[in-house]
């Protein structure tokens, strides 16, 4: 497991680096264009340009298969298994994966509001460019994970589980991190870096001293400091 060097001054701890995806997609062949099934089996498959809107596959299971431009408004993956497989593009709005499990995934370019992973499990998911708003990760386990070069709008990580988490040139924006439990989770590339809630459960996350000072209101706040200027400044 790689790992990397922060802080100066002659101190230095290290932070453990996230294992990335790296699928390797079979030959597929293309989906018949069926609509999805509760529990329904998806092997080495081809969805392109595929509308999901609407649609019940609760329970099913994704391995090795390619979803691009799809459209996810409303389905239901609710407990759903998306192994080694790549989602490009995808749009939606209101998608349920409560519960479900992200395994070797790379998701690139989404277009997502409102969806919700809430105590799901991600393990070495790969999150690239794109913009989701409002994801909801509460009670998630997230473990060798990586968002990168993404914009997030008010993620809600509340009382989830993040081990070898990594935010890399991606906007992280009224982020709530409240009983959260955080593992070698590098923020410094997190810019914008804002925290509406959870800056107390900090504690195993590493953030750049440019990152210190712009949090340091909300530091101030949580420790109920008064900051307040001397006379004749």
């Amino acid at each position: 497991m790689a790992r990397r060097a922060v802080g100066g001054g002659g101190t230095k701890t290290m932070v453990r680096a996230a294992r990335r995806p790296e699928p390797r997609l079979p030959p597929l062949e293309p989906h018949d264009g069926a609509e999805l099934e509760p529990d329904g089996d998806y092997d080495a498959l081809e969805f392109r340009e595929t509308d999901f809107a609407g649609q019940d596959g609760a329970g099913a299971r994704f391995m090795d298969c390619a979803l691009t431009g799809c459209a996810l408004d409303e389905a239901s993956l609710t407990r759903a298994r998306l192994l080694d497989s790549v989602l490009t593009g995808v749009r939606g709005v209101g998608t349920q994966l409560a519960e479900a499990t992200l395994r070797d995934v790379e998701l690139v370019d989404a277009r997502l509001g409102g969806t919700q992973l809430h105590g799901a499990v991600l393990e070495r998911v790969l999150v690239r460019g794109g913009k989701i708003d409002y994801l909801n990760l509460r009670r998630a386990r997230l473990k060798d994970v990586v968002f990168e070069s993404c914009v997030l709008v008010e993620p809600d990580f509340g009382g989830a589980r993040l081990e070898r988490v990594e935010f890399v040139d991606c906007a992280l924006k009224g982020a709530d991190f409240s009983a959260a439990t955080l593992t070698d989770v590098d923020l410094r590339g997190a810019a914008p870096l804002e925290l509406a809630r959870g800056v107390d459960r900090l504690s195993g996350a590493v953030i750049s001293p440019a990152q210190l000072l712009d949090l340091a209101p909300v530091l101030a706040a949580e420790l109920g400091v008064r900051v307040l200027a001397g006379e004749g400044e």
